[in-house]
């Protein structure tokens, strides 16, 4: 069974940074590309970051290019994604997903951490 576990979310000022951490377990972490995605009050959960298993490519969305950057060391099972220039409006949970197959960019996902708290203050 596939366990992602997230961490690093917390209260931070607009313009400050956070980095977050998703500790997986159950499976061979370095064939599957793992994603962040978050989810805001009254939202609909969105598609934040992918990373491919090897960590040589990456998507974003747009609301988070060139602040945000997803990165992964398969050698401790654990996905990043490094948050930069936060604003209010990307004060949400947020969670890390893993797909059950190993195509590079799935249509969906299959596993969800727990999700972690982010919050920015303005």
């Amino acid at each position: 069974q596939v366990q992602l576990v997230e961490s690093g979310g917390g209260l931070v000022q607009a313009g400050g940074s956070l980095r977050l951490s998703c500790a997986a377990s159950g499976r061979t972490f370095s064939y599957y590309t793992m994603a962040w995605f978050r989810q805001a009050p009254g939202k609909e959960r969105e598609f934040v970051a992918a990373i491919s298993g090897s960590g040589g490519s990456s998507n974003y969305a747009d609301a988070v290019k060139g602040r945000f950057t997803i990165a992964r060391d398969n050698a401790k099972n654990t996905v990043y994604l490094q948050m930069n220039s936060l604003e209010p409006d990307d004060a949400a949970v947020y969670y890390c997903a893993a797909p059950a197959n190993g195509i590079l960019w799935p249509g969906k996902y299959d596993y969800w951490g727990q999700g972690t708290q982010v919050t920015v203050s303005s």
